[in-house]
């Protein structure tokens, strides 16, 4: 569109609607620009009489352009019953881990506190990576059946 706030000639687009459909079209585009243009536009407002010229920001901002200004955000939170839901399944993890034999344990402590690869602990136990990942599996197929129980 050349002029973007210029409103086209539905009329001469579509010569044989009829008048409410033509109002609806105008309707619909102005409301259209409104959204693709307006909202996204700084204003300026002069006042001659004292000379100054006072910045009308945007009502839709980029979040580059609040953060530079400073703007404060709310941190996403967890709802309170969300909050206890997760306590109550880290305690039955935490007691389920504690119910593995030594080895197994340590093998899920190295996976997933560590961050260690499977590859890196099959070189700690001298034994293949697909051993370690296959041991993985089953410990944690275990630990679902504890955590059921619990």
């Amino acid at each position: 569109m050349k002029n973007k706030y210029r409103v086209p000639d539905f009329r001469h687009i579509y010569p044989e609607a009829s008048e409410e459909v033509i109002e609806v079209l105008r309707r619909t585009e102005r409301k259209m620009q409104y959204q693709r243009y307006d909202l996204k536009v700084e204003n300026y407002m002069l006042n001659r009489e004292e000379e100054t010229v006072t910045v009308v920001p945007s009502r839709e901002d980029s979040l580059e352009r609040l953060l530079e200004l400073g703007q404060q955000f709310i941190k996403e939170q967890l709802s309170v019953e969300e909050e206890v839901i997760r306590i109550v399944m880290y305690e039955k993890l935490h007691n389920a881990i504690q119910k593995l034999e030594k080895e197994e344990r340590g093998l899920i402590i190295n996976f997933y506190y560590q961050k260690q690869s499977d590859r890196e602990i099959a070189l700690q136990l001298g034994i293949s990576q697909k051993a370690v990942n296959k041991q993985r599996h089953k410990i944690l197929t275990k630990l679902r059946m504890i955590i059921k129980k619990l």
